[in-house]
């Protein structure tokens, strides 16, 4: 075969012949990042919504005992728990699709800031599942005695706390760095980035626990992730 022939070789074994060995070639971003976003989103709001199906504060000894001990007690909690995370580890390839987007134009500040509230906001959930569902683990798996009322009025708080307070204030900041660069960059729509900041003044000025309040986090994930998916499906300009 001439030079010429090689050169015009498209063979699977042409192709093989002219890739570079696996220590030069570039590491690739998986297709499957891009649906990130929306995978946290949908993982996200089923164990939110799981998690809420446990006693309240004032619940009494009886609805206690029932939801630890009962048949298929507490089952719906649990894949709450199991869930969350799936949920976090769905949104650091979220982080990381961001970042591959914004390439070597990232500015270091807004880098640090959008790097650190996202994992600060990964541990704050794990943190407030863990709490949620510590009673649950220890009654079913550790044969604990079952708790009080008063018991489940504060691990219940606690756990709200980490996430209504912590996690949702550094997805608001979170947010607002994403919104920032996008809109700098140009990356996302308008409406997107008016929408991030609406949504993450919500969030921080937000002293209730609504969970319907929560939930516009991962919708504006949501949104972003089917944004840069249009975006990546668009053929590239000659």
């Amino acid at each position: 075969m001439t030079s010429a022939d090689a050169a015009q070789d498209f063979s699977p074994r042409g192709r093989r012949a002219r890739r570079p060995p696996a220590g030069e070639r570039p590491l690739e971003t998986p297709r499957a990042a891009g649906v990130a976003g929306l995978a946290f989103a949908a993982l996200f709001i089923a164990s939110v919504l799981l998690l809420r199906n446990q006693p309240a504060g004032g619940s009494t000894g009886e609805e206690i005992r029932d939801f630890y001990v009962g048949q298929n007690a507490g089952r719906v909690a649990l894949v709450g728990v199991y869930l969350v995370p799936f949920a976090g580890i769905a949104f650091l390839w979220f982080i990381a699709v961001v970042r591959n987007l914004i390439s070597d134009r990232e500015d270091r500040f807004f880098a640090t800031v959008f790097l650190g509230s996202g994992l600060l906001f990964v541990a704050m959930l794990f943190i407030a599942a863990g709490a949620g569902g510590s009673l649950m683990v220890a009654v079913k798996f550790h044969d604990e005695p079952l708790p009080s009322s008063d018991t489940v009025l504060t691990v219940r708080s606690l756990a709200f706390g980490f996430l209504f307070v912590y996690a949702m204030r550094m997805a608001a900041v979170f947010m607002i760095v994403v919104s920032t660069i996008g809109m700098r960059l140009g990356i996302l729509p308008r409406w997107l980035v008016l929408a991030g900041y609406g949504a993450a003044l919500v969030l921080i000025l937000n002293v209730s626990y609504v969970t319907l309040i929560i939930l516009v986090f991962p919708a504006w994930v949501a949104a972003v992730s089917v944004v840069i998916l249009r975006a990546a499906a668009q053929p590239a300009l000659p």
